[in-house]
């Protein structure tokens, strides 16, 4: 049974820094063959596109409003992707899931979200 369980998450003031996991199990292979991405979703909003990295190369791309302050990783031997955000802002308060698929697959695999409040 394919699984993805997010955690790091937690309340941190203006100007700290987190570190967020998504511990993936389930999947055939290693996750290096998975697009992986974080996303996150704030009440009332869509849920917006935050970091991407891509299966094979691990190149990455981020949405506009982490461009510089965000850093997404995995370790590949830990089965765990992650998300670094530096420099909080209040405004990336949410909930941040990650998401996994294969390329040209039909299925796409989301976590439960963990929640990032930033505030002092």
């Amino acid at each position: 049974q394919v699984q993805l369980v997010e955690s790091g998450g937690g309340l941190v003031q203006p100007g700290g820094s987190l570190r967020l996991s998504c511990a993936a199990s389930g999947f055939t292979g290693r996750i290096k063959n998975l697009i992986m991405r974080w996303c996150r979703q704030v009440p009332g909003k869509e849920r917006e596109f935050v970091a991407r990295i891509e299966s094979g190369s691990d190149s990455t791309m981020y949405g506009d409003s982490a461009e510089g302050r965000f850093t997404i990783s995995r370790d590949d031997a830990k089965n765990t992707l992650y998300l670094e955000i530096n420099r909080l802002k209040p405004e990336d308060t949410g909930v941040y899931s990650c998401n996994a698929y294969r390329r040209g697959a039909m299925t796409s695999y989301w976590g439960q979200g963990t929640q990032v409040t930033v505030s002092s």
